[in-house]
């Protein structure tokens, strides 16, 4: 009898967890079958995967794209000589040095080229233009400036491929860039650097014929600028111009500079615009901060923005006016100032006789002055 309860009972458990069991996979069932895949995470999971293999592609297109840019560029960059050769280039076997052998780039379509006033020579100077099909011209320098290390020749030409811009106010440390110039002399040609933006905004000290200068707000690279780079473009893999080769230091590797393009933008688009640029000024000597400690390291002057008034020039259009030596002006029309540059850039897009408002600190006073601008 009792054998028979507990078969009895055994019977009704196992009917009782089968029907328990057959209930749970039947509530699973229907719960997944009714579950919808979500679009969003599927498309996510599809883009991430297309992602992945354009990023693949890209960098084959990307190289691919800056060899073509860097082939295109090239054709705007011309050789520049001082000196006429005999030959049917000036880029010949001739060295550098027999005929001061430089490098510039197109910058209009009507024959106006940019480089280096060491390569050029200075304003109404003659210098000799070999393009890349071989063509060559003479040309005129029609504007330069040795503070810069800058200057701008007129070939009489048209229809010529031009170069890009970038905006140099914007450039950031560890960019990659380019560097294209004729280092040494024929054999060596439209040489292309590669590296990366090392550092900006420097100042460095050049000493000449027992003279010495100071150049700021430079571009430092480590793409190789050589003699006979000089007055070439930086650029970047896109193709615009950030700088201008000029200078090296030659006892370091890796160490070059370039003169940002966006103080030469203003100059460029008058020459472009009305054929010609009326170079106004402000009559001052003034440094950075950045150049104080050169020129006096136990200088006690201390400002943290703007730029130091260091001489007033006589007979200018500052002279008589309540700007003094010492100031520091801290602005321009309201433009902040902060390097030379930004004075010049500013001043470049201004006429002789255009008014214009600085602000200036002087100590623990605060002032604003107009000035007329004058003639350079």
């Amino acid at each position: 009898m009792k054998r028979r309860r507990k078969n009895s009972n055994k019977i009704i458990i196992t009917t009782i967890v089968t029907i328990m069991v057959w209930i749970f996979v039947f509530y699973l069932y229907n719960t997944y079958k009714n579950i919808e895949v979500n679009p969003s995470n599927y498309e996510a999971t599809k883009t991430q995967s297309t992602y992945e293999k354009q990023t693949v592609e890209s960098v084959e297109e990307n190289s691919q794209s800056v060899a073509d840019v860097i082939e295109e560029t090239t054709r705007k960059v011309v050789g520049i000589s001082k000196l006429k050769n005999a030959g049917n280039s000036i880029l010949s076997k001739s060295t550098e040095s027999e005929l001061g052998l430089g490098t510039g780039m197109i910058v209009t379509q009507d024959g106006y080229i940019l480089s280096n006033e060491h390569v050029t020579g200075k304003k109404y100077s003659k210098c000799y233009i070999t393009l890349e099909n071989g063509s060559n011209y003479e040309g005129t320098v029609v504007w330069s400036d040795s503070d810069l290390d800058l200057s701008i020749t007129k070939i009489n030409a048209k229809n010529l491929e031009y170069v890009t811009w970038a905006d140099s106010n914007q450039i950031r440390v560890g960019e990659t860039v380019y560097a294209i110039g004729n280092p040494i002399g024929f054999e060596f040609r439209r040489t292309v650097t590669s590296g990366i933006i090392s550092a900006k905004n420097r100042t460095i000290k050049i000493e000449e014929e027992a003279k010495s200068s100071y150049m700021t707000n430079l571009i430092q690279t480590d793409a190789t600028i050589n003699p006979g780079n000089s007055g070439g473009p930086l650029i970047y893999p896109n193709g615009d111009v950030l700088g201008i080769n000029t200078v090296k230091i030659s006892s370091a590797e890796g160490i070059g500079f370039a003169v940002p393009v966006n103080i030469i933008k203003p100059i460029i688009d008058s020459f472009k615009n009305t054929g010609g640029f009326e170079e106004a000024t402000i009559g001052i000597y003034a440094y950075d901060k950045e150049v104080i400690p050169y020129l006096n390291a136990n200088s006690n002057v201390n400002f943290e923005r703007g730029i130091y008034v260091a001489q007033i020039t006589m007979n200018g259009p500052a002279d008589g006016t309540e700007l003094k030596e010492g100031d520091v002006i801290t602005s321009i029309d309201n433009t902040p100032l902060n390097t030379m540059n930004d004075l010049r850039q500013f001043i470049y897009t201004k006429k002789p006789n255009d008014e214009v408002t600085l602000k200036v600190t002087r100590g623990k006073i605060n002032k604003e002055i107009k000035i007329m601008l004058g003639k350079k």
